[in-house]
């Protein structure tokens, strides 16, 4: 392999890892997904620190947790002045170091045509931005079609969302997400190696795959969903209701049976298939021309889907369902399949990045290179945090505790309790590891305030004994570069 080796990230969007074959799954095989690890490492502990989209991508591009990034709900997004406080997105590092980088599908970004270091962008966004008028948008007008709601397909809100997309698979979305990729790969003829990210807008809701995809899968043939819990996540339950009747879904989840959960993960699985699909035509492209072999590639999701679990549909909160997402690496080096069984968080794809293709990781970074990998590692992670602006998380690969704004604190040991049914929150046995990773959790918290307004200190050192600060025309500097 050269010296500096193609990265291809692809990321699917709101995909859970147990509906992957490699993961577990025997509902569904993912054959294409699954061959990543073949040569590589596979990552059975990964979580989301933000089971949102945006604060997540924000984590992502920036490496930094999402208080330090300020983007805790998808009403937010990173500073326009990112540069002019020193922090630069993964993208513009791998510019700086040589890389040609490519953005193809979604990235919602804020707005949503920048580019945030990456020099040729393809877009098709968000399933729910309809009136955005991306590449997609053109794709579709210059074939005789539109984007379309999900209410506007037969029997979406009895079937709460499950849907058959009216738009033919040749013209739907990650199709034309992984035929654009593809396209790009073919025609890359420049001496730099690239580093391209492609985000699939699926198997996010609405939950609506093409038929010949879903006519693989039963509903009757899916996994149970996780029964209904006692009243600690009423209120929580009701947060997904409330958000979900908003006009971007417009689904009333108050009443969820166990056949609609059912369907909606036969639709889901559909959709997951649609994706594996598109994952083996561009490891194909990458065969045909010659790239293959000079190529790392990283697959993981930013969040999961509840699809039912506890009644819940969709993600933002820190159950399993929700954070619990995929992380594989094939790296061309590794002879055959590795399982790595740490804790690790998809933030710390951001370093990987970086460390593999040349780049130092900076200090101000939260992530870290992931393990198994051959990386420099000044220490492993021992903890795997969440943040979102009403709820927090420390996970450290057995026991996980979560807090929340309205009051509810859990605490869960998943090795013995892997679907979250008993709160040992006030277990006199757990008292103890509940205020260790309580201390742990509050100083992580209160650190990343502290670092995340470290643009507004007046200058980077004292200014007692500086004569220029006694000058009456001393101005501060702003923001403060980290």
């Amino acid at each position: 392999m050269p010296q500096k080796p193609n990265l291809l990230f692809l990321m699917p969007d709101q995909l859970r890892a147990d509906f992957l074959s490699c993961y577990g799954a025997d509902f569904i095989q993912t054959p294409h997904i699954d061959s990543l690890a073949d040569h590589g490492v596979l990552y059975e502990n990964t979580r989301t620190p933000a089971p949102i989209c945006v604060p997540a991508r924000a984590t992502l591009l920036t490496g930094q947790n999402p208080i330090k990034t300020g983007v805790l709900t998808n009403d937010q997004f990173l500073r326009p002045d990112l540069a002019a406080c020193g922090i630069h997105t993964w993208p513009e590092h791998l510019c700086n170091a040589g890389y040609h980088t490519a953005a193809i599908g979604k990235m919602h970004f804020y707005p949503w045509d920048i580019h945030l270091g990456f020099q040729d962008r393809v877009i098709s966004e968000d399933k729910r931005w309809l009136l955005i008028e991306d590449d997609y948008h053109h794709f579709l007008k210059q074939h005789g079609y539109r984007k379309l709601h999900g209410d506007e397909h037969e029997g979406y809100h009895e079937n709460k969302g499950a849907i058959v997309n009216r738009i033919p698979w040749e013209y739907s979305w990650d199709h034309f997400v992984g035929k654009e990729a593809c396209d790009y790969i073919r025609a890359y003829d420049k001496d730099q190696p690239f580093a391209m990210m492609v985000g699939f807008p699926g198997p996010h809701c609405p939950y609506d795959p093409n038929l010949e995809f879903l006519e693989e899968f039963d509903p009757e043939t899916m996994p149970e969903p996780i029964p209904d819990e006692p009243v600690h996540i009423s209120v929580l339950r009701q947060k997904h209701i409330d958000s979900n009747k908003l006009p971007w879904n417009g689904v009333d989840y108050t009443e969820f049976t166990t056949a609609q959960k059912k369907k909606v993960r036969a639709h889901y699985a559909a959709l997951v298939k649609q994706i594996d699909h598109e994952v083996g035509t561009i490891l194909e492209t990458l065969r045909e021309t010659g790239q293959l072999d000079n190529t790392i590639i990283l697959f993981a999701s930013d969040h999961g889907d509840h699809l039912g679990d506890r009644s819940l549909i969709g993600k933002s909160d820190f159950y399993e369902s929700s954070i619990k997402v995929p992380l594989i690496i094939q790296h061309p080096e590794m002879p055959e399949r590795t399982t790595c069984t740490a804790p690790v968080s998809i933030e710390d794809i951001t370093a990987t990045l970086l460390q593999l293709g040349g780049c130092d990781v900076p200090q101000y970074m939260d992530s870290i290179p992931l393990p198994e990998l051959g990386l420099t590692v000044a220490k492993p992670r021992e903890y795997v945090f969440g943040f979102l602006a009403y709820g927090s998380m420390i996970f450290d690969g057995e026991w996980k505790l979560t807090k929340y704004t309205t009051g509810d604190i859990l605490l869960f040991n998943l090795k013995d309790d892997p679907t979250e049914q008993n709160n040992r929150i006030n277990d006199p046995a757990c008292q103890e590891m509940y205020h260790h990773l309580d201390t742990a959790l509050t100083t992580e918290m209160l650190q990343s305030i502290h670092e995340a307004h470290a643009d507004k200190r007046v200058a980077p050192h004292h200014l007692y004994n500086r004569s220029e600060f006694g000058q009456k025309d001393w101005q501060r500097t702003y923001p403060l570069p980290l």
